[in-house]
């Protein structure tokens, strides 16, 4: 069994990464459905929720079906975020999750998200300042460190442990890499195995297919692992990899059918909740991993990508069905 703060996971912890304009509530709840036993918010801007940033605060608002759910936050002055935790905490999340990890660079310029790994000091501070201002748990999302010089998570995570987080997830790439090349677990791995280290440590990075899912899991040990990328599109990767933890074989890839079944269910979901013109465009990011691999599918994306509306979307995918 592995605790996370006060969520008890019964089998081996399967994660949904927080992702920017991705991992939206409407997708959230399609991940859950296909078996993501933890989900995480969009990163929220920390001068965005002292500010009371509409979108910032949209970004928060909850279901009861998520749940266990966490908000991520990022920033990197520590008064904002210790405000943006705490308000973050009136929507009740089960966790709260800082973000020292983003690599963007309009995020970085400002000192926040992978920035905090070239100052250690501070990023403890932070980190502490947010736990001790919060009865909700909170988690860190890092990376190994800024480039391949500084590598630095194995020197961090104690001290970070030592704030009081109640778990520690590492993209297994410095920032200098984004999310290119291969993902180093390696050093998860040896964090892992620290026995100083009591807190849950949730590896992150190129887990892009059930195979090498389950292979990590095997090889480095770690409490759960964290899926980002291969979910876009593909939410039931989480389904597919439980099925092979248990049973150690293959589900086949859904059919086309399932394929638009999941879709639409997605597409209905978000308009319930942004309505329908801002949910048919933003949609539009969803399609090549919906449809990945599906023959002639070029010419109906191009029609789909110039949809303005749920019927059309509908009528150009019953065709789509029927050739």
């Amino acid at each position: 069994m592995i605790t996370i703060g006060n969520i008890r996971f019964t089998q081996y912890p399967l994660v949904l990464a927080p992702m920017e304009d991705i991992t939206d509530r409407a997708f959230r709840l399609i991940c859950k459905q296909f078996g993501a036993d933890l989900v995480f918010t969009e990163f929220v801007s920390s001068e965005g929720l002292i500010r009371d940033a509409d979108k910032s605060l949209n970004k928060m608002v909850l279901d009861e079906r998520e749940r266990p759910l966490g908000i991520q936050i990022f920033g990197h002055d520590q008064r904002s975020m210790v405000e943006a935790a705490r308000y973050a905490a009136k929507f009740e999340p089960d966790l709260i999750d800082i973000n020292f990890g983003c690599p963007v660079k309009k995020v970085v310029k400002k000192g926040g998200g992978a920035a905090a790994l070239k100052d250690p000091e501070r990023m403890i501070a932070l980190t502490r300042a947010i736990v001790e201002a919060t009865d909700i748990p909170v988690s860190v999302k890092t990376r190994l460190g800024w480039d391949e010089e500084s590598k630095n998570i194995d020197k961090i995570a104690e001290p970070l442990q030592d704030t009081g987080i109640a778990a520690l997830t590492i993209h297994g790439r410095t920032r200098a890499q984004f999310y290119k090349g291969r993902a180093d677990w390696t050093l998860i791995r040896s964090i892992k195995d620290n026995p100083n280290i009591e807190i849950p440590i949730i590896g992150n990075g190129d887990i892009d297919s059930v195979e090498r899912a389950a292979r990590h899991i095997s090889d480095y040990r770690t409490d759960a692992i964290m899926i980002g990328r291969a979910v876009v599109g593909n939410p039931w990767i989480f389904k597919q990899i439980r099925h092979y933890l248990r049973h150690g074989t293959l589900l086949p890839q859904p059919s086309l059918q399932e394929r638009i079944d999941v879709f639409c269910n997605h597409l209905q979901k978000a308009i319930e909740i942004k309505g329908e013109k801002k949910a048919t465009i933003e949609i539009r990011k969803f399609y090549s991993g919906y449809f990945k691999g599906i023959p002639r599918f070029k010419p109906f994306k191009i029609r789909l990508m110039k949809a303005k509306s749920e019927k059309e979307v509908h009528t150009i995918l019953n065709e789509l069905m029927n050739t």
